[in-house]
């Protein structure tokens, strides 16, 4: 009996073993497809390793196109896309063609579309803002930047590229969008709450700052090291509270980018689209109460 007790729970702790060899125990799985992979198999990717057969775009046995039930995936279940970076590239593209308006229309455009909750434009010669219908700031907002200091555009692209790219690819197309949304979204709401209502604020780095969050939870669900996506946060942190910098945006837009990529990358397989996309809906849902709560103020 002993014996056999032993040797129950050396089987229940023993490692997967590799699909396309057998006799090799790995505890590394391929990021598409999640079978498991020993070393000879593995094919570095920019998020984890992958198998030979998913970098070739086909299953084992298969000519053609595999079926849908078999078709690579990501690490959050999205699919697998010919170019990986496509919407980091058109969200970039945005946000530089309506910076070249700004520099072309002058603060006329800006005005008009930055975030700002309740203030008196004299040129208009009405009250303006949120609280006063124009809702659409909230979005607009995260696509403009300060046109009197390119640096501001610059470094927010250049965060862009270097976090989104990977993500994107790590999420899927749908899957990263929607928390870009989601967490630029939840930025402008706390800069509405918590900032003085006749305080303009705009840029992309809500929405930055939550595929930083999301980012971080993707690097401790692989088991990378944590330590230079630490250290960038804390570095873009400092700036945040340095002054001159709306911090509501960054903290709004990390606190929902944290929560919702965890239900990306830990929504369990046979739930997955529910538990992402219904943890979207309630940081949304947050989002909407606290624009109301602060609209009532207001008005």
């Amino acid at each position: 009996m002993e014996d056999q007790a032993t040797g129950s729970a050396r089987d229940a702790h023993s490692l997967p073993k590799c699909y396309r060899h057998p006799d090799r125990e790995t505890g590394v799985r391929c990021t598409r497809c999640e079978r498991p992979i020993c070393p000879e198999c593995m094919v570095s990717a920019s998020v984890g390793f992958q198998c030979p057969e998913c970098v070739r775009g086909t299953t084992a046995g298969q000519s053609g196109p595999p079926p849908a039930a078999s078709r690579p995936r990501t690490l959050a279940g999205g699919t697998v896309a010919a170019d990986p970076r496509l919407l980091t590239k058109i969200l970039i593209g945005i946000n530089i063609a309506v910076f070249l308006v700004e520099l072309s229309v002058g603060d006329s455009f800006t005005n008009r579309f930055d975030l700002i909750g309740q203030a008196w434009f004299p040129q208009y010669g009405d009250v303006e803002g949120i609280a006063q219908g124009q809702y659409y700031r909230m979005l607009t907002a995260m696509f403009l930047h300060d046109s009197s200091s390119p640096m501001h555009i610059v470094f927010n692209m250049l965060s862009l590229w270097w976090i989104g790219g990977p993500l994107e690819a790590a999420l899927g197309r749908a899957r990263y969008i929607t928390l870009y949304f989601v967490s630029g979204l939840a930025g402008s709401a706390l800069t509405y709450l918590l900032a003085a209502q006749n305080q303009p604020s705009l840029g992309a780095s809500g929405a930055i700052f939550g595929l930083f969050g999301a980012t971080a939870v993707l690097i401790r669900r692989l088991n990378y090291d944590m330590r230079p996506i630490i250290a960038l946060l804390v570095i873009n942190l400092i700036f945040t509270f340095s002054g001159g910098i709306a911090w509501q945006a960054h903290i709004g837009g990390l606190v929902a980018g944290v929560i919702t990529g965890y239900a990306m990358v830990h929504a369990p397989r046979e739930r997955r689209n529910l538990i992402q996309y219904g943890t979207c809906a309630l940081v949304l849902v947050a989002t909407v109460v606290i624009t109301v709560v602060r609209t009532a103020q207001l008005t």
